[in-house]
């Protein structure tokens, strides 16, 4: 069967990772965003807004996917807001498929919010027990994460197609002004600390910075994806998907620190705003990269401070259980601090880094 793939939100950090996994795989990929420039050669562009439905049946037009990948999102006001506008993307791309019974596949990534509740309530209140286990109910909140799969839902049992829900810890992994990036975040702050000699310190909470926790880098989101959608086996589930080790921060930062020739400031013993450190770091930022000839002048274009605050400062435990892919055949791994520095490494040789 020849497979044909539409990613969703294909420069993101997860659609970029899965895109380039798909063609490595043979796969003819059709990356759609808003912008499509920065795609590589490999990858057809469809530009058009998830969002707005006459440009969406304007690109797809043409386009008879096998497999559809949601891998993007949208951020509004309110996690109402979050609902209606999240969930219409995923039923504007079914609505704009010129031949949507063609599709065998669709699969849609969320995450962790699903255990943990939306930004508004983010780990707030009584969390389920880790490690999180995809059995678990619903909160009884809202949450655009399952206004998503709702439509995913009844869009897969109306045309007759397999789906998958995909749910990571944190990503990391390699895109360029992406919302939520810790690792390129990461990098950009212990870069500032080296060059200014701001003090490289763990802006968690104390739970963090103690409690045993995970990651999920985006290559093995890409493996586990790739396997659901062309297993027997991974049809009609949600799997949650992390690397496969566990650690704590306080022995990681040391070793991302080293990394950058830098030394681990000591744990002040509670959280300390990554967003207000880098506040005013922005003109800091230019003057380093012009320095060093690096391509991105703009400090908001690599760091995603609120992301990394909200991650970072959660108060609970954060466990992930993927017990349910392995038994089911999916063996990924994918050792946790190479996640972060083979990024760094793709980083500085891209020079966004020094």
């Amino acid at each position: 069967m020849s497979h044909r793939a539409l990613v969703i939100g294909a420069t993101g950090i997860v659609g970029q990772n899965l895109a380039n996994r798909l063609v490595a795989e043979g796969w003819s990929v059709y990356g759609l965003a808003r912008r499509t420039e920065n795609l590589p050669g490999t990858i057809m562009p469809v530009a058009a807004d998830a969002l707005d439905p006459e440009s969406l049946h304007a690109a797809l037009g043409g386009i008879v996917p096998t497999h559809v990948f949601f891998t993007t999102w949208t951020r509004r006001e309110s996690e109402r807001e979050n609902c209606i506008a999240n969930s219409a993307m995923v039923r504007n791309v079914f609505a704009a498929l010129p031949r949507p019974h063609a599709l065998v596949h669709a699969s849609l990534v969320t995450g962790l919010k699903h255990y943990l509740g939306p930004f508004e309530a983010y780990a707030r209140g009584n969390p389920p027990q880790t490690p999180f286990r995809e059995t678990m109910p619903r909160l009884a909140v809202e949450n655009f994460y399952y206004s998503q799969e709702d439509a995913l839902f009844e869009a897969a049992e109306r045309l007759g197609i397999a789906w998958t829900v995909h749910r990571p810890h944190t990503v990391i992994g390699y895109a360029i002004g992406n919302l939520m990036n810790m690792g390129t975040t990461l990098a950009a702050y212990a870069t500032l600390c080296r060059e200014t000699g701001l003090p490289f310190v763990f802006p968690g909470s104390p739970t963090q910075w103690e409690s045993l926790t995970d990651v999920t880098d985006a290559r093995q989101l890409a493996s586990q994806i790739l396997w659901a959608a062309t297993s027997p086996a991974g049809r009609n589930r949600a799997f949650n998907v992390v690397n496969g080790d566990v650690f704590r921060w306080k022995w990681l930062w040391g070793e991302l620190a080293a990394w950058f020739g830098i030394d681990a400031a000591p744990y002040p013993g509670h959280a300390t705003s990554l967003e207000h450190m880098l506040a005013d770091r922005g003109p800091q930022w230019t003057d380093i990269a012009r320095r060093h000839g690096l391509r991105e002048v703009a400090l908001g274009q690599l760091a995603s401070a609120w992301h990394t605050d909200a991650d970072l400062g959660r108060p609970v435990e954060c466990v992930t259980d993927m017990s349910l892919s392995r038994r089911l055949g999916f063996t990924g791994y994918q050792y946790t601090p190479d996640s972060f520095l083979d990024l760094f490494e793709r980083l500085r040789a891209g020079r966004y880094i020094p």
